[in-house]
């Protein structure tokens, strides 16, 4: 794997996972990511499962690894004048600075735009919110559950309206994921422009900006006909057969999307072992199938009853449509196409413990990114202030004595 940000320096004043999980695919990339956390307790993800908001169960800490993966840590009291002095001198040598603290916190702690560019004019400043840098709500914070997934329309638009309740999102960190890529690509841009222009620009990413984007293609068709998206009722006429899911005998489903209905259904008829509807008048042409679809959603269901989901796929394997099993997170994690590609790679923590992590989906030279792990709290302190800072040995000392760090 090509590390493309080899070279590159990013220092992080972030918790949780949105915004530190872009520095850790930017770190599995090559670039140098040294995260400040907080003096006494570190990362708020590091006492997740002490605190009982999640269960773990043994071994590495695996929600921390994803979000923090191939940095370096170094323990910070930034509400000391010591602290802030290292923050500001690690500023003046980055190439990027990285937060999610809101605009009130910053302001708080004096690591807003002007006092990091104070010590470093090149810098690119990079923030991660819930709602974004303006409006009454920039100071609220937020959560991918709210700004990513209710907010935005995205939950509204998966729950059918029958539900009296509301679904919820699919997994933990699953907007803050996709929020942290758009982070990621972001500070890429913000580098390469400022390689080709000399200018160091700002990057701002937030969760309902990200969740938005998600639902783009949707809003604006909602906007064009002033409709609001809706889940899609249960009882809703179908207007393909061949874009549809399907039930297989031994209660699995698979997921058919063959938006050229008329083009397939031949060979999907010759396929589920119904060669006879293929000449079927109901289903003639693409007109015929979309004013027919009830009907022929109810053939296939039937047919697909018939096998279970291992003899649909080999049934399935020439079939020149496309199509999907309906895969749960072992299934995926395992399946043919993501081992070939590397999609899950195999990673030890600091205490030698192994677990396993999806790779970033970005590949260079065709190869998936270097495992990386998590650091230990302050794992990097000591050397990242001696290698990085130039600091001598009683210099480090006094910043102890003083509460500085750790």
């Amino acid at each position: 794997m090509t590390d493309v940000m080899h070279g590159v320096r990013i220092l992080e004043v972030a918790e949780h996972t949105f915004v530190p999980a872009a520095s850790a695919l930017l770190a599995e990339w090559g670039a140098e990511v040294v995260k400040i956390e907080h003096v006494e307790r570190g990362d708020a993800m590091r006492g997740l499962a002490s605190s009982g908001t999640v269960s773990l169960g043994k071994g590495a800490h695996v929600l921390l690894e994803h979000s923090n993966r191939g940095k370096q840590s170094l323990g910070l009291d930034l509400t000391a004048a010591a602290g802030l002095d290292v923050l500001y001198r690690l500023a003046g040598v980055s190439d990027v600075f990285l937060t999610n603290k809101l605009p009130g916190v910053r302001e708080k702690l004096r690591i807003g735009l002007d006092e990091i560019r104070a010590h470093n004019p090149d810098i690119i400043y990079v923030s991660g919110s819930g709602q974004g840098e303006n409006g009454p709500d920039r100071d609220k914070g937020s959560y991918d559950s709210l700004a990513y997934w209710a907010r935005s329309s995205v939950a509204a638009a998966l729950s059918p309206p029958e539900n009296d309740t509301v679904i919820g999102p699919p997994g933990p960190a699953f907007g803050d994921s996709i929020g942290a890529m758009t982070i990621a690509g972001g500070i890429m841009g913000a580098l390469f422009h400022r390689e080709r222009t000399g200018e160091a620009t700002t990057v701002d990413v937030s969760l309902l900006g990200v969740g938005m984007w998600s639902m783009g293609a949707t809003i604006a068709l909602s906007l064009q006909h002033q409709t609001p998206w809706r889940g899609r009722p249960k009882d809703a006429p179908p207007g393909n057969p061949l874009s549809s899911t399907y039930r297989t005998r031994d209660g699995r489903f698979i997921f058919l999307t063959c938006l050229q209905a008329a083009k397939y259904w031949p060979e999907a008829c010759a396929v589920v072992g119904r060669p006879e509807l293929a000449g079927d008048e109901r289903f003639a042409d693409a007109a015929s199938i979309t004013r027919n679809a009830a009907v022929g959603t109810q053939l296939l269901a039937e047919a697909f009853a018939e096998r279970t989901l291992e003899e649909w796929r080999e049934a399935l394997a020439g079939f020149s449509g496309q199509w999907a099993v309906v895969q749960d997170t072992l299934e995926a994690a395992t399946d043919h196409q993501a081992v070939a590609n590397g999609y899950v790679q195999e990673y030890e923590s600091a205490a030698g413990e192994p677990f396993s992590l999806v790779s970033p989906p970005v590949q260079y030279g065709g190869r998936p990114a270097q495992p990386r792990r998590a650091p230990d709290f302050n794992e990097h302190g000591d050397e990242i202030l001696q290698r990085v800072l130039g600091l001598d040995y009683d210099q480090v000392i006094e910043l102890k004595i003083k509460g500085a760090i750790p």
